[in-house]
């Protein structure tokens, strides 16, 4: 299990998850990359409320 380094939700990761792979965050939405896999350590690429913020326009 890991931390979104956005709002700290904790998100299930697979036991084969490797280095480089994205997925969001079920409770914010901020899309995320596996940077480290030993300990799982991810990293936000856009957070959600940058999204929605775009497309206010």
């Amino acid at each position: 299990m890991a931390h979104c380094p956005e709002c700290e939700a904790a998100i299930e990761i697979e036991d084969d998850i490797e280095e480089g792979a994205k997925l969001d965050c079920p409770d914010c939405g901020a899309e995320l990359e596996v940077v480290n896999t030993n300990p799982v350590e991810l990293d936000v690429i856009s957070s959600g409320e940058e999204e929605e913020e775009d497309g206010t326009w």
